[in-house]
């Protein structure tokens, strides 16, 4: 939801504009069939993949133009899966579904619905090596990594299992002459999440398990570029008896390819949906941009531990990811070690149990990011280590770009004013600690900024002055918990809660008070006692509605 006279449609059409990879997405082709034949995906499961809109929805299971959603693996540019793409009526068809599952959905107690989340914590449990496997595969990331963007999803099932107590409302007794008043968080009704290329197990976890928790139902979009993680958690969630129509897929992209629909917008316009999640990876061509300052006082082995592991760690590939530190005193002494750390990560195909990260998702995004990298040198950056032209060997076809470091990089090149979103490293310099937050802050997006210093009264300084809503001290940007989920801010967020429908913002994004005013005529009058109320109507507003409640004496 966005704030009143602000369209979904509008947000996501500035986005596009402004971003390369929300404006042209590649068709990447798929082929379930080929992991049948090699033993690694059941017929069963090929055929749930094959549903361009819900598993819940009765029909015909294949896209009624035909059109398909074409990917190809990263590493190799093998053919790896398909999915049918969804026309309008077909996305109109799992409105409706989800329309009337939910009546029978918001009256199902709500311990019914925390035991569905508790079932299907231990069903992604047992198929987490799966999931890892399907992620490595379409996303590219290692299989630890992908392992780990499905644990960071757990947590928010784990967390949607006490929906109990997160959604209690509020009350008051004999607030006034006798009228107790409570609050109660209603669900919406039919919300939606649009998925990002990074995340595919863990972004759609952050959306629908305390969306339909919560009493909704939920239209869930993966992205085009990886949706086989989706498409598995949604089979566990039917395997943990979710109702039918609680949680519908539809398939697609934000672009028209001759006969396929503009499913993004459809789902922005629809005024059935009440409430769109879409926590994009790259929600603008800066949106992501994070910051640490490394003062001259900082431990120099944990400093470039950070600044290695944040900086090309799922080869950049992360919102979350450090995309500039800054030097306070010069980064001369810290470049050598710097470089030979980076050096040292394995680039290799994400099977590989030795490699660090993996191939980007595209070879466009290759492209944009390999383009960057030649302005900044063209612009006077000094290239500390170049990863465009990096070779695995077996895997000449794939998306690979190596750690790449860029020294004495200023505000005004592009770079530093896009968001690389991928293996960069931009090193900056700052004469004191004021320079260097003043570049932080003059910067109209970021998430995060870190600081890495032995003095606390540095570390105080930087935690007030700084304009971050995730500040970290000696330690890389922190990435939220599902229990405390914002995380971005300025320009680089648009909606009225933070990240996704998690958290406790997750479960006010998800539902309505409504707020009741109740008295009994049994009850005896107080006649004019101070702060008696004398009215005979008690009128709340909610949202846009009023609610009048007549009280009788």
């Amino acid at each position: 939801m966005t704030e009143a006279g602000i369209k979904p449609r509008q947000v996501l059409k500035t986005l596009k504009q402004s971003n390369l990879q929300l404006q042209s997405t590649p068709r990447h082709l798929y082929n379930l069939k080929a992991k049948i034949r090699q033993g690694k995906l059941s017929d069963k499961t090929f055929k749930s993949l094959r549903s361009n809109r819900s598993m819940s929805v009765e029909g015909n299971n294949s896209s009624s133009d035909g059109s398909l959603n074409l990917n190809y693996h990263l590493a190799t540019q093998e053919v790896v899966s398909q999915v049918p793409l969804t026309t309008y009526e077909e996305f109109k068809a799992a409105i409706v579904a989800a329309k009337q599952a939910f009546p029978s959905w918001k009256n199902t107690p709500i311990t019914t619905r925390q035991r569905i989340m508790f079932k299907l914590q231990d069903l992604i449990h047992r198929d987490i090596d799966k999931l890892a496997m399907n992620i490595t595969t379409e996303q590219g990331k290692t299989l630890k990594g992908a392992r780990g963007d499905v644990l960071h999803g757990l947590e928010m099932v784990e967390h949607a299992c006490g929906m109990a107590n997160l959604q209690m409302g509020e009350f008051v007794p004999n607030a006034c002459n006798g009228i107790d008043t409570y609050c109660i968080r209603d669900p919406l009704g039919v919300c939606a999440g649009i998925c990002p290329i990074n995340f595919p197990a863990m972004t759609p976890l952050w959306m629908f398990p305390i969306a339909i928790t919560c009493g909704n139902t939920f239209i869930l979009k993966p992205c085009e570029n990886n949706p086989g993680a989706s498409m598995i958690l949604v089979a566990l969630a039917m395997e943990a008896g979710l109702p039918d129509g609680v949680l519908n897929v539809v398939h697609g992209t934000h672009v028209c390819y001759t006969m396929q629909e503009e499913i993004v917008n459809y789902i922005c316009d629809d005024e059935d949906i009440k409430a769109v999640s879409f926590n994009g990876s790259i929600t603008s061509n800066a949106g992501g941009i994070n910051h640490v300052v490394v003062m001259p006082d900082a431990s120099m082995d944990a400093t470039l531990d950070a600044l290695v592991s944040a900086g090309f760690r799922a080869a950049g590939e992360r919102s979350m990811a450090l995309n500039t530190a800054i030097f306070v005193g010069g980064s001369m002494q810290w470049e050598d070690e710097l470089v030979q750390r980076a050096k040292a990560l394995r680039v290799n195909v994400g099977t590989d149990p030795d490699a660090y990260l993996g191939p980007v998702i595209s070879r466009e995004v290759k492209d944009r990011i390999c383009g960057l990298v030649q302005n900044a040198v063209e612009n006077g950056a000094r290239l500390l280590l170049d990863g465009r032209h990096i070779m695995v060997p077996g895997y000449e076809n794939g998306n690979f770009v190596g750690p790449t470091i860029l020294c004495d990089v200023t505000t005004n090149m592009e770079c530093y004013k896009e968001e690389i979103f991928g293996p960069v490293l931009l090193c900056m310099q700052a004469d004191n600690l004021d320079e260097a937050v003043s570049i932080i802050n003059k910067n109209r997006y970021g998430n995060g900024a870190s600081v890495f210093t032995d003095s606390g009264m540095v570390a105080r300084k930087f935690q007030h002055e700084v304009e971050a809503v995730l500040v970290g001290i000696n330690v890389p940007v922190p990435i939220p918990l599902p229990f405390s989920s914002n995380y971005e801010s300025k320009a680089s967020f648009a909606g009225n809660f933070n990240f996704c429908v998690a958290g406790r913002t997750g479960v006010q994004f998800c539902t309505q008070i409504k707020k009741v005013a109740k008295r009994w005529k049994e009850f005896p009058s107080l006649g004019t006692l101070p702060g008696a109320c004398s009215s005979e109507r008690f009128i709340y507003e909610i949202g846009t509605s009023i609610i009048a409640l007549t009280v009788t004496e």
